[in-house]
């Protein structure tokens, strides 16, 4: 039977008992809480992967209108009704006029609209360097910067189509769209609810492979867990990974229970290369069962400072038992060397200036219309993005969350922009964006390269149809006031009707990465007054410090080897690269894989490869340049690699790693890297390498080297009461390198190169 599981009536309050953070006031300004249990890394590869045809190629999976889904119980965060109002009654930096002029947009063209026939329609999208692509509540679509359809609205399944799985089957939406700007890829993801309200539960991700999204993706199944709905899924873009925040629960045919907030962090470096991917997962709610609404940090501009963790916040309400209101800061670090190391801590709480976030006493019915059914504020999390830059001297997060105003729920937009200058993150500036008796909420923040502030969000009252309009400020402006007028995307001429109350539970502001300057802004708005005939809306706009300037990614040209060259032996790669920010590093791929970046430059940009470690053939070698602002730019040829049947002369396993894996509380399962090199140590890609288990399972795997010399295969289910696997190596094979058993080793001495224990 049809499903569809998008509409999430916003969320039933659950009654938990609070946990709250001891402590008080520190003389550095935030609020230092008692250190939580720390959570425990679980580490799990993705349970599918593949690499698709371009997705131009494949067989759209158009969107079918069916009726408005709303049977799901409600699923609220835990402990967010009741709330005090500050002291006053008034938001104590309530923002009481609207300053400078109207502002205008730069672009402004339609969206998709209720294609689906679902409530909400959760609107996100990105920009990129040609491409914008808009991705709702089971669709996607791919514009051109000028709003020309590249591709019409899809299921956002059609990017998983022929790879099988719940992520092929399943169209279940809350969706995310990144572009990648440190790479030049897509990230485009939704979860996976094949047995809803049972588990198991699934996040499907899909990178482009290249900066084209009508090219091909490399996809993966990630399983989440097996009894805890990954709800709410919010990602960012790292340079270690992307990083996802869920809300969890707990749920049967009447009710979903809160089961505390996850943090997730998944390899970007092989989802780009499209390789076996792992992801490091924390279930936080032995730490604090009482956190939720969290939002991992998403970079734009340049990289943080090396070895960074993603920061994660959310906020707290004193009247859910936090002292005082306050942002939360948790430090996310992840060691892909050595997942076991991997830890989720939290860093500080920042007091914030007071605030009421309980809107209409947690009712979904909430924010008037001029006719029809009022709806949901959504005021008890954070609104995504929480925006990540970095200037060099110091570094900023902006985001925002929806506030009472007055006492008698009049909404606003409390934004803020943290700092941390060397010693740690403080709150540099915080206002409410609420000028007059407009009801303005749903709101996404961020700041471009120069500073300035933009906001967007949803505006509605009585005699006003929900619009899409938006504000900023300029970096020279006085803190705590956004300064430059409102400006309108699109206004409204018509509104919902539908009993639920249900608007989208999220929207998107975005910066350009061709001038980091300008704002791209993606949120729904009624054209017509109807039950729930949605639409949505993709503008642009510029602050005035802007200037209209497009700043242009680096110039890159690959001057080693020429495009179609027969290569052999070692080879240095050679490009020269210009950009008028200046360039900090080019990074030189073969098939996707780094052979490795050069940061210097001085006597030119170059890398050393040794062709016999790839095996004879045809290859893609890419040279992507980076500048000081983060812009990336590349190169691409093809070559051929002919070392003749000598070549390296053998091949062997240079090392054994294996780990256990949890399949629910009756299996699990044994994995096992395998590291294969050639005679002079050298990593050896499209080795393929066989073997067979024993000990709880019998069966063999095989699997194929990657550009990193490495590849996993993993066991089928195994009983709780085993206690290990055994795995050895029957054979390893290759177009030109020989396989020598006998140089079989393994350097950190847990297994002798051939046969290795995997411990449960």
């Amino acid at each position: 039977m049809p499903r569809k599981l998008v509409i999430y009536p916003v969320l039933l309050i659950v009654l938990i008992s609070l946990l709250a953070p001891a402590g008080g006031f520190s003389t550095s300004g935030y609020v230092r809480a008692a250190g939580p249990a720390p959570a425990r890394p679980v580490v799990r590869y993705a349970t599918r992967t593949d690499t698709s045809k371009p997705l131009r190629q494949i067989p759209p999976m158009p969107p079918v209108l069916g009726d408005i889904f709303t049977a799901h119980p409600p699923k609220r965060l835990p402990n967010r009704e009741g709330s005090a109002a500050p002291a006053t009654g008034v938001d104590p930096v309530l923002q009481t006029s609207i300053g400078g002029a109207s502002l205008g947009t730069s672009t402004s063209f339609e969206g998709i609209n209720n294609v689906n026939g679902v409530l909400p329609p959760d609107t996100n999208g990105d920009i990129g360097p040609n491409h914008y692509i808009q991705i709702v509540n089971l669709a996607f679509a791919i514009f051109d910067r000028n709003g020309n359809v590249l591709q019409t609205p899809e299921n956002i399944n059609t990017l998983w189509s022929g790879f099988g799985g719940p992520c092929e089957t399943s169209n279940d939406g809350d969706p995310i769209v990144l572009y990648d700007h440190l790479a030049d890829r897509w990230m485009a993801s939704q979860f996976a609810l094949p047995r809803f309200p049972r588990g198991p539960f699934y996040q499907c991700i899909a990178v482009s492979q290249s900066g084209d999204p009508l090219g091909a993706w490399h996809r993966y199944e990630f399983l989440i867990s097996n009894d805890k709905l990954n709800d709410y899924p919010k990602f960012g873009l790292w340079p270690d990974g992307y990083y996802m925040s869920i809300n969890q629960f707990k749920c049967n045919f009447a009710f979903c229970n809160w089961a505390g907030a996850g943090a997730v962090a998944f390899e970007r470096d092989q989802m780009l290369a499209g390789g076996p991917a792992r992801m490091v997962y924390f279930d936080l709610y032995n730490t604090d069962p009482n956190l939720g609404g969290m939002l991992p940090a998403d970079l734009d501009g340049p990289i943080p400072p090396a070895s960074a963790p993603n920061p994660f916040a959310q906020f707290d309400d004193d009247a859910w038992g936090y002292s005082p209101d306050q942002l939360q800061l948790w430090n996310f670090h992840v060691d892909w060397n050595n997942t076991a190391n991997s830890t989720f801590t939290l860093d500080r709480a920042l007091r914030t200036a007071a605030f009421d976030s309980n809107m209409c006493g947690g009712s979904r019915n909430c924010i008037p219309q001029p006719g029809g059914t009022n709806v949901d504020a959504i005021a008890d999390r954070l609104m995504y993005r929480l925006q990540y830059r970095n200037f060099g001297d110091h570094q900023t997060l902006v985001v925002n969350h929806t506030v009472d105003t007055n006492g008698n729920d009049r909404t606003g937009v409390r934004w803020y922009e943290l700092r941390d200058s060397g010693s740690g993150w403080t709150i540099n500036q915080q206002g409410t964006f609420s000028p007059d008796a407009t009801q303005r909420w749903m709101g996404s923040a961020a700041m471009n390269a120069a500073g300035d502030i933009a906001l967007g969000y949803s505006a509605s009252s009585t005699s006003l149809s929900p619009s899409i309009r938006f504000t900023g400020r300029l970096a020279s402006d006085p803190l705590g006031q956004m300064t430059q007028g409102e400006g309108t995307i699109v206004a409204g001429s018509g509104y919902q009707t539908h009993s639920s109350g249900r608007w989208g539970d999220y929207s998107m502001l975005a910066v350009d990465p061709l001038d980091n300057c300008t704002f791209w802004y993606t949120q729904e708005y009624y054209h017509s007054v109807s039950s729930a005939s949605w639409q949505t809306r993709i503008g642009s706009f510029q602050l005035s410090s802007c200037g209209g300037t497009v700043d242009n990614p680096p110039s890159v040209t690959i001057t080693n080897p020429t495009d179609g060259a027969t290569v052999s032996g070692p080879i240095a790669v050679t490009a020269s690269a210009s950009d008028d920010n200046g360039v900090t590093q080019v990074e030189f791929f073969v098939d996707g894989g780094s052979i490795g970046a050069d940061t210097n430059g001085l006597d030119g940009w170059s890398a050393d490869w040794d062709t016999t470690s790839a095996g004879d053939g045809s290859r893609s070698v890419t040279a992507t340049a980076t500048d000081t602002i983060g812009q990336t730019g590349s190169d691409s040829i093809n070559v051929t690699i002919s070392n003749g049947s000598g070549g390296g002369g053998t091949l062997h396993v240079g090392d054994l790693d294996g780990f256990g894996s949890a399949l629910g509380r009756k299996k699990w399962r044994a994995n096992v890297t395998i590291t294969v090199l050639d005679a002079g140590g050298n990593l050896v890609s499209n080795a393929s390498v066989e073997g067979t288990w024993s000990g709880g399972y019998s069966g063999t795997s095989a699997c194929t080297t990657d550009s990193s010399g490495r590849c996993t295969v993993t066991s089928g289910n195994i009983d709780n009461g085993v206690g290990s696997e055994n795995w050895m190596v029957s054979s390893v094979s290759h177009a030109t390198l020989l396989y020598d058993s006998a140089e079989n080793s393994d350097p950190d001495g847990d297994s002798d190169g051939t046969i290795i224990t995997v411990s449960k």
